[in-house]
């Protein structure tokens, strides 16, 4: 019996964590990658949209979804490792990931202003980058949550218009 508990034990461990090199994951935006069917949505933040766009410490409108999405670019160095903890609705992993210098890429993009804390785990890292005026803490931009919201309501609103 102790056999068995140990092999499902491990078994569960085994397939809900995973690691490839650089090459295999894509960025998607800054809370997402890939790697062929498989698709990563970095547990615990949430980064502007790739097509949303924020205000600078001057108010000159900037691609901060774009932004976002590179700066998460410049982690993916070396083997990425991320542990699987559950999947979204969206039939996303749901993961904590690693670079191939141990670096926690989650935390990274929340402390480096360029993802928001989704959730109670990286609070304090949000609370850095706000008080550090850096990334999309620089000026004023939406929660990418709202903008997801603001956006869907648009849309509704497009396809009703249309009927």
């Amino acid at each position: 019996m102790k056999k068995i508990l140990l092999f499902i034990v491990f078994a569960t461990l085994v397939a809900f964590s995973v690691s490839g090199k650089y090459n295999d994951y894509r960025v998607v935006d800054g809370d997402s990658l890939e790697s062929g069917e498989e698709r990563i949505r970095l547990q615990g933040i949430d980064a502007p949209e790739y097509l949303q766009y924020c205000f600078d410490k001057n108010g000159d409108k900037y691609h901060c979804g774009a932004r976002s999405s590179e700066y998460l670019q410049s982690l993916m160095n070396g083997e990425i490792k991320c542990n699987h903890q559950s999947k979204d609705r969206y039939g996303r992993y749901l993961s904590e990931c690693f670079n191939s210098g141990g670096l926690n890429i989650n935390r990274q993009m929340v402390i480096s202003g360029w993802a928001v804390a989704y959730g109670d785990e990286y609070i304090e890292e949000e609370r850095i980058a706000k008080k550090s005026k850096i990334g999309v803490w620089q000026g004023k931009f939406m929660r990418p949550e709202l903008f997801r919201a603001l956006n869907r309501s648009k849309d509704k609103r497009n396809k009703n218009e249309k009927r």
